[in-house]
């Protein structure tokens, strides 16, 4: 089963790192604290990560910034996760009162703590595929990705041409993936794009680019 992963690395210890917070603007955001849970300081999450059960590890040292903007690094005590969201209780927090601060915090990795050998193959970060230019097994350009949205079987692209937006799923049967080329080659079962109305360049328009490639 392929996955387009938001972002991943190994399982932080106990006595990882504390990530520099000078690092802040280019660290990765992988949650928002949503709200406070129960009445024993734990919090709900939500994620922006495929893979909660190794960001939100217990241990893990995550980065964030108060409601004052003075920096802070949280320590995971224990998470659980509830409704597919997790539930996490930081080490020092131990009331309601406690967690209603953490409310909208955001929690960050740096970025060099992301380590693409942990991905299993045909899997990607969402980062990298975006931006990705689209073509098909004949040529024919499509567009570039401007999301990845959904999970698992579910994945698929959205992509921006000249028409509008065109959704392809990402599938091994339909794409071929070429990070180093920034390409993603599709071989669309028949009646795929026309889902998408008419996604192909405009008579008119493709004139025009002929004539603007011409001298």
């Amino acid at each position: 089963m392929r996955r387009a992963g938001l972002q991943t690395r190994k399982p932080a210890g106990r006595h990882a790192r504390k990530p520099a917070m000078s690092d802040w603007d280019d660290a990765v955001l992988i949650g928002v604290v949503a709200r406070t849970h129960g009445n024993k300081g734990e919090v709900v999450v939500n994620p922006e990560t495929d893979f909660p059960d190794v960001r939100f590890r217990a241990g893990a040292q995550l980065m964030t910034r108060r409601k004052d903007g003075s920096p802070a690094t949280l320590e995971v005590a224990s998470m659980r996760m509830h409704q597919g969201r997790p539930v996490i209780l930081f080490s020092g927090i131990g009331s309601m009162d406690d967690a209603e601060l953490l409310a909208g915090l955001e929690l960050r990795v740096p970025e060099g703590e992301l380590e693409s050998d942990v991905l299993e193959p045909g899997e990607y970060f969402h980062r990298d595929l975006i931006g990705c230019e689209v073509v098909t097994d004949t040529g024919e350009s499509i567009g570039s990705v401007t999301a990845v949205e959904g999970g698992g079987n579910a994945t698929r692209f959205v992509v921006r041409g000249r028409r509008g937006d065109v959704l392809i799923p990402f599938a091994d049967e339909i794409c071929t993936v070429d990070l180093a080329a920034k390409r993603i080659t599709v071989r669309p079962p028949e009646g795929l794009l026309e889902l998408n109305g008419e996604w192909r360049p405009s008579a008119e328009a493709k004139q025009g680019q002929d004539t603007d490639g011409e001298g």
